[in-house]
């Protein structure tokens, strides 16, 4: 991922944040509002470390997939269904309906 993608969604991104790093606190990254020089000296402030620490570890955080809860649209859809093609067993699609497993035409909406 970018840091636009994180900018752009930052209080999606707060959950994976303090998962990433523990010291952080929501109130804190609300003043951050997604600027990444404000965040890596916030970080480096909150642990302890040097900002140049906070920046790799940032780098290697970046390197991750957006997390599917922050960001929901066709593109990251069909992004994330192609990656699950490793979970689906040989001889079938991917991208096929899976009305078959009950989802949709067992519903009663009286």
């Amino acid at each position: 991922m970018k840091w636009h993608h994180v900018q752009e969604n930052w209080s999606a991104f707060y959950e994976a944040i303090i998962d990433k790093w523990p010291e952080a606190d929501e109130a804190d990254l609300d003043e951050v509002d997604g600027d990444q020089r404000a965040f890596v000296t916030y970080l480096a402030e909150a642990t302890g470390q040097e900002p140049e620490e906070i920046r790799e570890e940032l780098r290697e955080w970046l390197v991750g997939e957006i997390p599917s809860d922050v960001v929901m649209d066709p593109v990251h859809d069909n992004h994330s269904i192609a990656l699950s093609a490793k979970f689906v067993g040989e001889g079938e699609d991917e991208f096929s309906d899976d009305a078959r497993f009950g989802d949709d035409s067992d519903r009663d909406d009286s």
